[in-house]
């Protein structure tokens, strides 16, 4: 009777060890899986923003008006130019004046380009209701040499170097790009900031 006790001790006290040896194993496994998943989602989460974040920095929009076919917004790619956009806007009207528009232009996001009637002065695209004294300003991201050396401070050699910051670096977006010029620093740009308009 003793022995059949003493039996039945033992295989309950390996059933206990076996049962506890698989409840902690069991704790572990799950909390491993647990952890692979965080770390699954994560990369998926991280990888999606990614691709998001890509996608927005190859994209913009570009409003364009005037003597279009298709007035409006549309979306392009980030090397596109200005021609791109109006054959996606279904072409110039037939009363359109395309002297005005510079085709090889790039574009960039939020640009806005007014197609001109023929008779009518181009409007430099902003929509900033831009007045008399605006006007008159030289605009940096489409002036000529010439018009470039006219600024107090510039001569050939800088209005050169301007432009081909230009056409190598894409338009102007504020005053102080100009800065990134060599031979144009703080005290150049003073000299000329009222006198010229960006974008």
């Amino acid at each position: 009777m003793v022995d059949l006790l003493k039996k039945g001790a033992f295989f309950i006290a390996i059933a206990g060890i076996v049962g506890i040896f698989l409840f902690f194993t069991s704790d572990d496994s799950v909390e491993e899986s647990e952890t692979e998943f965080d770390v699954v989602t994560s990369s998926l989460d991280a990888a999606e923003e990614q691709e998001n974040t890509g996608e927005q920095e190859t994209i913009t929009m570009v409003d364009v008006k005037g003597a279009i076919t298709k007035p409006g917004v549309y979306e392009m790619e980030r090397e596109s130019r200005v021609n791109d956009v109006i054959q996606m806007a279904g072409g110039f009207t037939k009363d359109a004046d395309q002297t005005q528009v510079n085709l090889a232009q790039k574009v960039q996001d939020e640009m806005i380009i007014i197609i001109p009637k023929e008779g009518e002065e181009a409007k430099d695209g902003g929509g900033n209701g831009n007045d008399h004294s605006d006007s008159e300003k030289i605009k940096m991201n489409h002036a000529t040499q010439e018009e470039i050396e006219n600024l107090n401070g510039i001569g050939a050699s800088k209005a050169q170097a301007i432009i081909q910051y230009r056409e190598e670096h894409g338009l102007f977006q504020t005053e102080e790009d100009l800065l990134e010029i060599s031979g144009i620093g703080e005290k150049t740009l003073e000299n000329f900031r009222n006198d010229i308009q960006i974008p």
